[in-house]
């Protein structure tokens, strides 16, 4: 077996100062005069200017923005219970494990959580970390039982 790249993903080096008909002649499409075409400028140089980076006031440690935008938020995997109709079981048994092998849920996150939209007509034995006051009482209803992990 040989690897290769795929077709196009690896394009030749820009070749610039290289006459007027190569495209990019004379100036190397960096226009015309100006600190920008002479030499490299540093990423967030303000022309002089007190850069933003400076500008703005230094934060340490974790503050309360942190918790509002949500970086410690708990990020479940979610299933319906229309979902769960959907699919055949071997047995009665839905596990976070048997979900993730059928490619129900992509990653469990900090875990399952079972919602209540849909109906649930066959009665599973459904093993999750949280479920919805709904989903209980329609597990419960089609003769199923819900554990919490």
């Amino acid at each position: 077996m040989e690897l290769r790249p795929n077709p196009g993903a690896k394009r030749r080096p820009r070749r610039v100062g290289r006459g007027i008909s190569a495209g990019q002649g004379k100036t190397c499409g960096r226009g015309m005069k100006g600190q920008k075409a002479r030499e490299q400028v540093k990423p967030g140089f303000a022309g002089g200017q007190l850069p933003l980076a400076r500008r703005l006031p230094q934060l340490r440690g974790v503050s309360k923005q942190a918790h509002n935008l949500g970086i410690f938020r708990k990020r479940w995997a979610v299933v319906n219970l229309e979902r769960l109709e959907q699919i055949e079981f071997e047995g009665s048994l839905v596990t976070p494990e048997v979900l993730l092998q059928r490619g129900v849920v992509k990653k469990l996150g900090a875990g399952l959580k079972v919602l209540g939209s849909g109906e649930l007509s066959k009665p599973l034995r459904i093993e999750a970390h949280a479920f919805s006051r709904a989903a209980l009482e329609k597990i419960a209803r089609a003769g199923g039982e819900a554990v919490k992990i």
